[in-house]
């Protein structure tokens, strides 16, 4: 088992002792560098192991974290932590020079837009500085003490001293942190299964000589940290299974949206046409950025072979650029088939930009003083701040010349195209050959996300669009690479990106498409739809947890004995069999049977200190409310699963614990809280709704992506949309439990037409958001019903959501639900126009086929024409907060 395993086991089973992060370690870290649920886990891993009794002496751990994913940030929050247990050296090195000069940057300068510490770093109660050191002798006591270098000079300064160079009595007179990035390629004798320790080893590796360092000391520690552990070679698998404390492998960096997404444009168009279509692109991308006031300037890679190709392609550039003409990009334009080129062109189209303004535009972004070459040694050394700052407002560049002097240790995040300018393959038996794997990599780094967001309900560090393809912020989303028409280079590339973990292996396009048939109708002409807005709500009108916190059920496993054997290299496991009892409680209950049980517990967990809770909760009296109120902990629900037929203490306090870690953690991360309002708002139909394309990950079976009408859905469900004149869209493509509503509501579409002349199923595709009464929550209900009936003096309208729900969700989305329910006694319709017309906004419960049906069908019915004329009056709904009796 990898350690980082057993710390996930840790946090999972033993929550007790699954180390707290400190808050000497946000509070000293620049405050523009918003830690991610990840990263406080990284911290929280190691934190862990190091303060355990199983953490050997010296100490040697790996980060293995996708590109992009903040390493260089965890090691600053790590030097702040490691200051406070004891530490004041730290020997930063890497195996490239323009990294050394890059992260100096991010770690000393103060004016640095990526400078990573605090204004003020103050451990204890003390400022503490931050000092660049040459070697540890006479180092200061009280700062933190940085050497910065690389691995080669590292080895030399150790084998042949020079004055004012670290030396191997530095290492042996004081504990030490070595920090090592890009550490992969410090394993080359580990690779080969060659370590060893005699002196003419040490004088020959890098690896032995920095293994010499750390052992000097027992009290050392090796960190590492790379996106590219080769744990397929046996030898480096052996050397760091119990070593790896964290592991965020690219494919779930991207898979959690905190990447861009890569798109290959392949066309069999010359370099010159290829590079003026990135171009415009980028002055596309630019002004898509300016039209929802955002600074973000799109920078273009041109990346060659060899450093005189790219020397000779970036004077053709210049030339090209000096006489480019409007017809030039307008015969680029139309020739391209592309979608994206032509919705490109739609858009300059509508700002009235002309090829001729166009092409003026590009001359004057792209000149020589708006480009960087990076082609030697000398380029990359003296730019790499420029390069690593391409992002700020000052920084002029928008185009990138280069070769491979950046595939590694290369921070930028407003890359958007790059433009392979050579068409050589280099793949040997069907695999990615080295050159490949390179462009994969270099992919990689401009695949990182770059954070923006339109308004404040939005994250800002992840992507927003996926749901939505057409959204004209789509493109600011994505890194397009330009190369050549050749379908066998691309699978080779496809290969190694899928590899390298920054493409999914299985992802279909599916398409919601309105029916033109539909967009003739009233509905969709003049109709409007209702829906809430949130507003910030007063922490003095705090009277309770959140409710997706409060109200769902929490599943705990403590203590079953269960165990397995599994057999390695073959498909062979064997289970024990054990029996088990499920117990469902609540924090309430346990409190009352053994008040001391859950109080312990919060005693062991910062947040729920009084004076704590007292600032996230204002009206709260004492503990005991909060522990036995059902606004608060008293109703939290909790399925124990254990040997135990009836719960020991033991088990009710392992329980408790596990949970109310949790709920700690989402006390914690509160900053705002708000409300939905009661009034909904009208908007038109056709503003809310439109077709949509959808990018589908690994579709399979009867489930999301799989078309409705697909032969492998079982005969119940299969329906033909496109010829349903009750449902708006040509298909559908979610969940098993949302095919299995459609067909539900298919069953019944007759008997509601002879009560309502207009009838209609609309799927929600993340266009329409509510928000919950009690937290403001956001919620996107996967349907809506629209049933219109004439009256004396106009029509009423029914606008009713429906969520389909999974048996796996229906606990934990109880919140959902409980809104759902609220919505026909407190949603208020409000119209902007005053018409004759009367609208009512509902809610149903959960559709859920197994176990649901029967709430579900009798608020279905109350719809049927049998059950009409019996409804409450939506004008005059119940005052909003009022219990139910």
């Amino acid at each position: 088992m990898f350690l980082f395993q057993q710390m996930d086991s840790i946090r999972d089973f033993s929550p007790i002792a699954y180390k707290e992060l400190p808050d000497i370690i946000p509070q000293n870290l620049n405050p523009a560098f918003e830690l991610r649920p990840y990263q406080e886990d990284a911290f929280r891993n190691f934190i862990t192991f190091f303060e355990s009794d199983r953490c050997p002496n010296p100490t040697q751990v790996l980060f293995h974290m996708a590109t992009g994913s903040g390493k260089t940030l965890i090691m600053a929050g790590l030097i702040v932590y490691l200051y406070r247990r004891g530490y004041r050296n730290f020997l930063f090195f890497v195996n490239l020079d323009n990294i050394v000069k890059k992260t100096k940057d991010n770690f000393l300068n103060t004016a640095s837009a990526k400078y990573l510490f605090a204004e003020q770093i103050i451990i204890d109660g003390e400022t503490v500085k931050v000092n660049e050191v040459s070697n540890f002798q006479g180092a200061s006591s009280d700062a933190i003490n940085i050497c910065f270098t690389t691995s080669q000079g590292l080895h030399s300064d150790m084998w042949f001293p020079k004055e004012n160079s670290p030396s191997f009595d530095d290492f042996a007179d004081s504990k030490t942190v070595l920090i090592a990035d890009e550490a992969h390629h410090l394993n080359v004798d580990t690779r080969r299964g060659k370590v060893n320790a005699d002196e003419d080893s040490l004088r020959q590796s890098w690896e032995t000589t920095v293994r010499h360092i750390f052992e000097t000391n027992r009290n050392n520690l090796l960190l590492e940290f790379t996106a590219t552990c080769d744990l397929q070679n046996p030898f480096i698998l052996s050397e760091y299974e119990n070593k790896i404390i964290f592991d965020y492998p690219l494919s779930k960096f991207r898979e959690e949206k905190y990447s861009k997404q890569v798109r290959a444009i392949r066309a069999d168009i010359g370099y010159e046409d290829r590079m003026l279509t990135a171009l415009m692109f980028s002055q596309y991308r630019l002004k898509v950025f300016q039209d929802h006031r955002l600074y973000i300037k799109p920078v273009v890679l041109f990346k060659a072979k060899t450093i005189a190709e790219s020397k000779e392609f970036e004077q053709t550039f210049y030339a090209t650029l000096r006489i480019l003409t409007g017809s030039t990009l307008e015969r680029i334009v139309l020739a391209s088939p592309l979608t994206e080129v032509r919705r490109m062109a739609e858009y300059y189209a509508a700002k009235n930009i002309d090829f001729e303004e166009l092409a003026q535009e590009l001359r004057e972004e792209f000149s020589p003083d708006h480009c960087i070459s990076v082609n030697d040694d000398k380029e990359a050394n003296e730019r790499q701040i420029l390069l690593n700052s391409l992002e700020s407002k000052d920084n002029p560049y928008r185009a990138v010349f280069e070769v491979k002097k950046l595939d590694e240790g290369w921070d930028v995040l407003n890359l958007f195209d790059i433009v392979r300018l050579y068409e050589t393959r280099d793949a040997s038996k069907g695999k990615p050959g080295a050159s490949t794997i390179a462009e994969a990599q270099l992919i990689g780094r401009g695949a990182r996300y770059c954070p923006f967001i339109i308004n404040e309900e939005e994250e800002k560090y992840k992507r927003k669009y996926d749901g939505d393809v057409d959204n004209p912020l789509r493109v600011c989303e994505e890194l397009y690479y330009h190369c050549q028409y050749d379908s066998r280079y691309i699978d080779e590339l496809n290969k190694a990106l899928i590899a390298t973990g920054i493409m999914p292996e299985n992802q279909t396009e599916v398409h919601y498409v309105l029916k033109d048939s539909f967009k003739q109708e009233d509905l969709y002409k003049t109709g409007i739809v209702f829906l809430n807005k949130r507003k910030v709500k007063s922490r003095m009108d705090i009277v309770e947890l959140l409710p997706s916190v409060r109200d769902k059920e929490y599943s705990i496993t403590v203590n079953t004995g269960k165990t397995a054997m599994d057999t390695m290299m073959m498909n062979a496991h064997t289970n024990t069999t054990v029996k088990t009892f499920q117990h469902r409680t609540t924090i309430g209950r346990i409190a009352t049977y053994n008040y001391s049980i859950v109080h312990s517990v919060l005693r062991r967990i910062d947040v729920f200190k009084f004076n704590v809770l007292r600032g996230y909760f204002p009206n709260l009296k004492s503990l005991r409310e909060f522990i036995t109120d059902d606004a608060y902990l008293g109703r939290v629900r909790i399925l124990i699963e254990n040997r135990d037929e009836a719960p020991t203490p033991e088990t009710f306090f392992e329980a408790c614990m596990n949970v109310l870690t949790k709920i700690g953690g989402e006390i914690s991360a509160i900053k705002e809280t708000y409300e939905g309002t009661t009034e909904f708002r009208d908007k038109k139909f056709s503003e809310v709704f439109r077709s949509k394309t959808l990018h589908i990950t690994d579709p399979h079976g009867e489930g999301e992506g799989i078309s409705q009408n697909a032969p492998a859905i079982r005969p119940e469900w299969r329906i033909n949309l496109g010829i349903a004149n009750w449902f708006v869209f040509n298909d559908n493509f979610g969940t098993t439990e949302e095919k299995a509503f459609v067909a539900y509501f298919s069953s019944y579409v007759e008997e509601l037409k002879k009560e309502y002349e207009t009838v209609y199923l609309v799927r929600n595709e993340r266009q329409l958001v509510l928000y919950s009464f009690d937290g403001g929550e956001r919620f996107e209900p996967d349907y809506l019903m629209f049933l219109r009936r004439r009256n004396s003096s106009g029509s009423e309208q029914y606008q009713v959501f429906v969520e389909p729900k999974g048996n796996h969700l229906i606990a934990q989305d109880k919140w959902k639900e409980d809104f759902l329910l609220q919505i026909e006694s407190h949603g208020i319709p409000t119209k902007t126009f005053a018409d004759d017309n009367k609208y009512y906004v509902w809610g149903f419960p959960f559709y859920n086929q197994q176990n649901r049906m029967e709430e579900f069908t009798k608020s279905f019915e109350n719809v049927l024409p049998s059950y009409s004329g019996t409804q409450k009056v939506a004008e005059s709904p119940a005052p909003y907060g009022k219990k139910d009796e």
